[in-house]
């Protein structure tokens, strides 16, 4: 790996406690809604802001819950890896693709990943939510 690409990355569920996945224009696999952060911003704080550029929604920072730093490789750019600092937020309404997603999808964590999902979901994040669940 050359380099690593330093996000942030929100983990929300909805009541049959499937997690909701973007697709940004222009790439093919599925990801957390999230980013990176602005210079000086904080993990939570670009979490936020993210959620909000990506899907026009408002996330409450007191109802942020840390699970942890995620290495995978990056989905979208070769010889990169992402450290990703991810959060689970409450479902919250409406949700609707904004600035660069194309498509949003909700998939089930336990189910067999595929092929069309990022590493970081497959490889690190989903598997984490399936050994808590149990």
């Amino acid at each position: 790996m050359d380099r690593d690409i330093r996000v942030s990355a929100v983990v929300m569920r909805d009541a049959a406690g499937r997690v909701l996945t973007v697709r940004k224009r222009g790439t093919d696999r599925f990801m957390l809604p999230g980013g990176k952060p602005e210079p000086g911003e904080d993990p939570a704080a670009a979490a936020i802001r993210e959620f909000a550029e990506e899907l026009s929604g408002q996330l409450d920072h007191r109802m942020l819950r840390p699970l942890g730093r995620h290495t995978a490789a990056a989905a979208n750019e070769p010889r990169h890896r992402v450290v990703a600092t991810v959060f689970e937020h409450p479902l919250i309404e409406p949700v609707a693709p904004a600035a660069e997603i194309a498509e949003l999808r909700w998939v089930d964590p336990g189910a067999a990943p595929g092929a069309d999902l990022a590493p970081l979901l497959a490889d690190a994040v989903f598997p984490m939510l399936a050994q808590a669940a149990r």
